[in-house]
């Protein structure tokens, strides 16, 4: 008998850590090596020969129903869930409920990025059923994460959602599988003191009533991309793997070093560029520096100015600027000099926004 695995797909929440970017967009579709994170996750669900995948969204839903459509350029077949709040994951399968059924599904948060994919994952838990399977890895701030407490032969004996003092460094990543028993969980579990339906604490009742609840410990690579800095760092990752690719226009006084992929559309002039990196259609890039680990999107302008480490999202403009790293630039910002007299720092900056100068 052939076992009916889903995914649901978690693309709400308000994204507080990328603000302002998530100001205007929602951050699972923020690009790393310009495309966005989440079609990186529906992408990791269809290789493991999953079609039926439920999303769950917010406030940000119609620009996720805009990017992914009805899933069939993933070759997914996709259905939307609204959630009118952000209570907690556990609430997202309440809500998911109908559309889930009975079946089997992987639960996987759509901001969360795994290179190597899942595939061996959902095959092992299609194989041993497990009434819920977790995957865990060592982080080094725990505290932040929900936490897995394992005893001296590895085997989970409890769990705990962000808490002051962690009993471990093993974080659960987010990705889960879960049989049908894990419904009556979140219907009995109470709000945590945030307020939400945490999916510790599903586990742990589900683990308290002697289920079946496995944990699988991750060596590769992880990152929950909620923040600016493991934002860059998934997006030097990925750029890692870019195929060099000049479909562009590059002349003869630019100097393309390393892994560099110029989209078609995209022009250089008189430029360097060093990879790895990635150069969106409809980019201009003259008179400039673009360093390792850097992402420009579509319809960009960068003239007389250098930036490496960075995220630049369509149709940003940066214009006589000496230096740029560790940046993630939004979209259609601008970014100019200042005038020489008088010094001063000059700002127009969006709520919860962080600026670092030299001064």
């Amino acid at each position: 008998m052939i076992t009916t695995v889903k995914a649901l797909v978690l693309a709400g929440g308000s994204g507080t850590r990328l603000r302002p970017i998530t100001h205007t967009s929602a951050k699972q579709l923020v690009p790393v090596a310009n495309k966005p994170v989440l079609f990186y996750g529906l992408e990791a669900i269809a290789d493991t020969g999953i079609t039926e995948v439920g999303i769950v969204v917010g406030d940000t839903g119609e620009e996720i129903r805009r990017a992914v459509g009805d899933g069939s350029a993933f070759g997914l077949d996709v259905t939307y869930i609204p959630q009118h709040a952000p209570l907690g994951l556990a609430h997202a399968v309440l809500v998911a409920r109908d559309y889930l059924g009975d079946d089997d599904f992987v639960m996987y948060l759509g901001d969360n990025f795994i290179i190597g994919g899942i595939t061996d994952l959902v095959s092992t838990f299609r194989e041993q059923r497990p009434d819920a399977q977790i995957l865990l890895t060592a982080v080094a701030d725990p505290a932040a994460f929900g936490v897995a407490e394992l005893d001296g032969h590895g085997r989970l004996i409890g769990l705990e959602e962000k808490p002051a003092r962690p009993k471990s460094d093993m974080a659960l990543v987010g990705v889960y599988l879960f049989t049908r028993e894990v419904h009556a969980a979140v219907r009995a579990v109470k709000p945590s003191r945030r307020g939400e339906l945490e999916i510790t604490h599903a586990l742990q009742w589900l683990m308290d009533r002697g289920k079946d609840v496995r944990t699988t410990v991750i060596t590769g690579y992880w990152k929950d991309t909620g923040n600016v800095a493991d934002m860059l760092e998934v997006n030097r990752a990925v750029l890692e793997n870019v195929e060099a690719c000049a479909e562009g226009s590059v002349d003869s006084g630019s100097e393309i070093i390393g892994r560099v992929s110029v989209a078609a559309g995209a022009r250089v002039r008189r430029s360097r560029i060093v990879g790895p990196a990635i150069i969106g259609r409809g980019t201009l890039v003259t008179d400039s520096y673009i360093g390792p680990s850097t992402a420009v999107a579509e319809d960009c302008r960068i003239e007389r100015s250098e930036i490496a480490f960075s995220i630049v999202l369509r149709g940003a403009t940066i214009s006589g600027v000496r230096r740029i790293e560790a940046s993630l630039i939004g979209r259609s910002a601008e970014i100019t000099p200042a005038g020489t007299v008088p010094r001063a720092h000059r700002l127009v900056l969006g709520d919860h926004s962080k600026v670092t100068i030299c001064s």
